[in-house]
């Protein structure tokens, strides 16, 4: 069975997106099949990090159309070029006002969310999905946790996040969530990585799979391209690589996806 990896955060901006779109990079460079699919419909983003932008300005099908019904999933999934033998596809939320509006007014069926994670899992024969959520919890977010065979959560080591992450690894557990991995993002310099990563570690009970540091090369790249393609040498892609590790294990290991059927 392919492998459901859910990145999720409690609070927005903790660069969840972009450890979605690295961490999918890198699998895909691996040789597998991936593709990604942002349910942050209400703040969508990660078609920016992918070079989407223009195609979703004249017109390109996104997750709305699917969830409306003007499209299937697989029109909505976008391939993007990756280097090596794999592939990769992203399904992008909208970035039209009136769609993000309809959504906030409307809501959408999860139901239906779920029957296209399936149908894109088996159109494209994909190794693993990724599902990169809203932050908080919410209905679409319990969903995405529920179905996941890996969820990362991701948080800043900040007070308010700290708080927030206790509440979503307790849903987490409670939904039986098989592996649950902390990702510390944007971690000053001039902290003891040893002593952030134990800490956490300690306060939540679960393993951090990576510590990554504020980086500046980061900020200058200001989303224009996924960090791990415009910065393979940096110190923080090698971090980033321990998720694709940990992404990899899964998929070898055979993931369930037994959730979608």
């Amino acid at each position: 069975m392919p492998a459901i990896v859910s990145i999720h955060s409690f609070r927005g901006g903790t660069g969840k997106s972009t450890i979605t779109a690295s961490t999918a990079v890198l699998t895909a460079r691996r040789g597998y099949r991936v593709a990604v699919v942002d349910t942050d419909i209400q703040s969508p983003g990660i078609h920016v990090l992918f070079g989407l932008s223009d195609a979703l300005d004249q017109g390109g099908t996104t997750l709305n159309d699917f969830l409306w019904g003007r499209a299937t999933i697989l029109d909505a999934a976008h391939e993007v070029p990756v280097a090596g033998a794999g592939s990769l596809h992203v399904v992008p939320g909208s970035i039209k006002t009136v769609e993000i509006a309809k959504v906030l007014k409307e809501g959408y069926d999860v139901g239906r969310l779920n029957e296209g994670f399936r149908d894109l899992i088996s159109g494209l024969n994909l190794d693993v999905l990724f599902i990169d959520t809203h932050p908080g919890l919410n209905e679409e977010t319990l969903l995405s946790i529920a179905i996941s065979d890996l969820l990362f959560l991701v948080l800043r080591p900040d007070q308010q996040d700290y708080q927030g992450t206790g509440v979503t690894v307790e849903v987490a557990r409670r939904l039986g969530v098989p592996d649950l991995q902390l990702v510390l993002n944007k971690v000053p310099a001039s902290f003891d990585l040893e002593q952030v990563r134990s800490s956490v570690e300690t306060a939540y009970g679960s393993p951090a799979a990576a510590v990554l540091l504020q980086s500046e090369a980061m900020m200058q790249l200001s989303s224009r391209d996924v960090f791990v393609q415009a910065h393979p040498d940096d110190a923080l892609s090698r971090e980033l690589g321990r998720l694709a590790d940990l992404v990899a294990a899964l998929i070898d290991s055979g993931g369930n996806g037994d959730a979608l059927l």
